[in-house]
């Protein structure tokens, strides 16, 4: 440490101030090294006197007249004047004179050997202050030559916890390309000359008149040309660093710290734009561009590409044997994610969508059931995710043409379509031959079961969310889940929606179209759980907001002693009515809402069985009706209206409607018509939402979920998925080299994905690749499609059999070691031929 200098100091001085006889010592600093050491000397029989050109003569008369029995150390910061000038001339003949040598003093401390002297003498004025000079200390550098001597006082000067030169230039640029303060430093110091050459020795970078934003260039160019496997326009090639392994490290390592990230970042816009990103990369197959993930410039490249293939509907276009939608997940998991993971998310379900836009439904109204249980359900699935992700996107200009796209061929080409042959086909005695119907929902569900269970309704939880939500509970290693297609009453709209779900033997809707369930009403949910009670003493419902405010203890209290309990939750509807464009994000709140809730209950009260359901669906597009698509009032003051029903006692028989009896429906002896659209169109009537409906007969708003889940108090064991390297590796004999893996089994309930780092390093753990981190995702359960190709290039250095090299893989979210192979590294010409140019 710095104050051993000191100490040294003292202790010498100590020595000779313990004789009998009066000593006195000068100590002329003329290079004031010590100025602000001398006032923390612990002198133990001696006084400080401090010297200056001014008071000579008054030193003389303190010295010689008035103390003459103390010893004194007089300190002179400046150069010992000649003997003609010097007043103390004399005194000094019987005095003695002290000299300390920095330099000398250092590095005795450290056990620096004398041969390097001469470096510490060059940067001596960094040792002037004592913080600086800590900071050298406490590096602790193994072995002291020049190079560690330099990357020391450059570490010290940007006050990195090591003396790691790789380190000092994140830091240094992480501070700015122009007016940097430690490149200040550095000159104010003697370093920047050091600096410069350590940039050529690490990276080859050389320059007669070197920058940051020249090496950055350099750096990250370097960078991209290797993701592009395939060379920069001439213009570039004096940019591109001859060690593009250490280049790449040096990158991979600032690009993936939470530390360094938004520094590599900036850095990273700033050279694109000094370039001109544009005009350079806009030129290149997009097959080159496609792992290129050092500018994020090159994502909106790589997006607008894509989206010209949706335009021209050329869905069958490859990139190096991606699909589109494979390009756009690959693209998903690059560096800048966070920024475009959407924008690609919003291009993948587009494309579906286009996939799409020659949709033929079946002609029967069984198949018809059937196939949107099994596919047709993820068209509304890709509609909602389009725009859930859309609206993340901070500017979506670029996605009009598209939105407009969406909007043509969800409406027209299948909303529409799909409505009209289901509402045309629409008979509920056919469909109860196979399907169950949701007026028998408790006799088909829940009565007759032992133990408790507990029913889930959710406001507009349309079907395809349920399919959303069963594919969610399979990351849960405490959950099972399936799901059944369960027909709606009609109209599909709350009051009679929720009355269905109870037990009942008729349900009517009264003149005044209040709904009533063996007579007795259902508006609120004390009516309903009155109902529910008049079934089983032992039942009780709740709503959703009231539960989760529980206490553990007072849900307990709640569910003691009940079998059959319905808990009510209104995420979609309510938000719909308070905000149309905020349906989709509340159909994924309500998803996680309802997860959250089924493992608060199995943790707190042990329920193990659930059924998530709906009272009805909905139809939302994001296109406001236009009054074309609006049907024109026909119906009558007294008739029950609704912009996708109307009740009435007339069986109206108008164009581009249907009309069923009430009592179709419900099996009773009501007379009166249901006339709702047979599209997504609506009636013309006062209020109601522009967007978001439900109360017709399309298949969204009438087939709702039945989810059923089971859940286990205890833990199921679950693992990670594992993944394998492939490829032989033992001796490597050259730079670059590419490995094969396979994850090693498809994701499922049991096996959860796993994201891995993979590299290659020495045997201090430093890294010598560049650094690859895979996401392993897959739930094919063919091997074959579960194998992967990465690709490695080694730094440019000398490789000695004296030296361990490992390959590993690392669990990034534990940071757990999975893998390490020692492999010998064979390569006879790295490190520029073996000469230092």
């Amino acid at each position: 440490m710095a104050e051993l200098n000191l100490k040294q100091i003292e202790d010498k001085l100590n020595n000779e101030f313990d004789e009998k006889d009066r000593v006195i010592i000068f100590w002329y600093d003329e290079k004031q090294e010590f100025i602000d050491d001398i006032k923390n000397l612990n002198l133990k029989n001696a006084k400080i006197h401090y010297l200056t050109p001014r008071n000579l003569f008054k030193t003389k008369v303190l010295l010689e007249r008035q103390d003459t029995e103390s010893n004194y150390l007089i300190y002179a910061p400046f150069k010992k004047p000649n003997n003609r000038d010097n007043h103390l001339a004399d005194t000094i003949i019987y005095s003695k004179e002290f000299f300390a040598d920095r330099a000398s003093l250092i590095m005795a401390d450290l056990g620096i050997d004398v041969a390097y002297k001469l470096v510490i003498e060059k940067y001596i004025k960094f040792f002037n202050a004592k913080d600086r000079t800590n900071r050298f200390y406490e590096l602790e550098v193994d072995e002291y030559n020049e190079e560690s001597i330099e990357i020391a006082l450059l570490s010290a000067l940007v006050k990195s916890k090591v003396a790691n030169f790789e380190e000092v230039v994140r830091i240094v640029l992480s501070e700015g390309l122009s007016d940097n303060k430690y490149m200040k430093e550095f000159s104010k110091f003697g370093l920047e000359e050091a600096f410069w050459k350590y940039c050529r020795i690490n990276f080859s970078y050389i320059d007669e008149e070197p920058n940051l934003m020249k090496l950055s260039i350099s750096l990250l160019l370097t960078y991209a040309e290797n993701q592009m496997n395939t060379k920069l326009p001439s213009k570039l090639n004096k940019y591109v660093l001859d060690k593009p392994g250490t280049v790449m490290a040096f990158i991979d390592q600032m690009m993936n710290s939470n530390i360094y990230k938004d520094s590599f970042r900036k850095i990273s816009n700033e050279v694109y734009k000094v370039i001109d990103g544009d005009k350079i990369f806009k030129n290149y197959e997009i097959e080159h561009l496609i792992n290129v993930d050092v500018f994020k410039d090159i994502d909106e490249i790589i997006i607008n590409w894509v989206l010209d293939r949706l335009f021209d509907e050329n869905l069958n276009a490859t990139v190096n044997n991606l699909s589109l939608v494979d390009v756009c997940k690959s693209r998903k998991f690059k560096h800048f994610k966070d920024l475009y993971s959407d924008k690609y998310d919003v291009l993948i379900n587009a494309y579906y969508l286009i996939l799409n836009k020659d949709f033929t439904p079946e002609d029967n109204i069984i198949d018809l059931v059937e196939e949107y249980d099994n596919k047709y359900y993820k068209i509304d699935t890709y509609y909602r995710k389009f725009y859930y992700h859309l609206d993340k996107v901070k500017n979506s200009s670029i996605f009009e043409e598209l939105k407009v796209l969406v909007e043509n061929i969800y409406i027209n080409k299948y909303l529409d379509v799909i409505s009209k042959e289901f509402s045309n086909k629409l008979d509920y005695n056919i469909l109860k031959e196979k399907y169950k119907l949701q007026k028998d929902f408790y006799r088909n569900y829940v009565a007759g079961n032992s133990g408790r269970i507990i029913v889930i309704i959710s406001d507009a939880f349309r079907y395809e969310i349920g399919k959303e939500l069963v594919e969610r509970f399979k990351f849960d290693e405490k959950t099972e889940a399936n799901i059944e297609p369960q027909i709606g009453v009609l109209p599909s709209y709350t009051s009679l929606g929720m009355a269905a779900l109870l037990p009942n033997k008729h349900i009517e809707i009264a003149d005044n179209y209040e709904v009533f369930v063996d007579g007795k009403p259902t508006k609120n949910m004390n009516e309903r759980n009155a109902i529910l009670q008049s079934k089983n003493p032992n039942s009780d419902s709740i709503q959703y907001d009231e539960l989760i405010k529980m206490t553990k203890q007072e849900m307990r209290d709640f569910f003691s002693g009940k079998e059959i309990i319905y808990i009510y939750h209104n995420k979609i509807d309510a938000r719909a009515h308070s905000s149309e464009d905020e349906v989709f994000d509340a159909c994924n709140e309500a998803m996680e809402e309802i997860k959250d809730i089924i493992r608060k209950l199995t943790n707190n009260i042990s329920a193990t069985r659930f059924i998530v359901t709906a009272d009805h669906g909905f139809i939302y597009t994001r296109s406001k009706n236009k009054e074309s698509d609006k049907i024109n009032r026909f119906f009558e003051q007294n008739d029950k209206t609704n912009r996708r029903f109307i009740i009435s006692e007339k069986p109206y028989d108008i164009l581009g409607t249907k009309s069923m009896m009430v009592s179709d429906v419900l099996g009773n002896y009501d007379e009166r018509a249901i006339i709702t659209p047979i599209s997504s169109d609506v009636f013309k009537v006062q209020g109601g939402g522009q967007n978001f409906v439900h109360g017709g007969s399309s298949p969204q708003e009438i087939i709702v979920p039945i989810v059923k889940v089971k859940t286990v108090t205890g833990a199921v064991e679950t693992e990670k998925v594992k993944i394998s390297l492939i490829s032989m590796l033992s001796k490597i004999t050259n730079l670059l080299l590419s490995l094969d893996f396979v994850q090693q089994e498809p994701v499922s309930d049991t096996i959860k994905p796993a994201t891995y780092k993979i590299r290659f390093e020495n045997e201090d753990g430093e890294l010598i690749s560049n650094e690859e981190i895979y996401v392993a995702k897959s739930r094919s359960k063919e091997s074959i499609d579960r194998i992967f190709k990465l690709n490695f290039r080694l730094r440019n250095k000398k490789y000695t059999q004296d030296e361990k090299y490992y390959f590993t893989i690392t669990d990034v979210e534990t940071g757990i070691e999975i893998y390490r192979q020692q492999v010998i590294i064979d390569i006879a010409f790295a490190d520029d031929f073996g000469f230092d140019i």
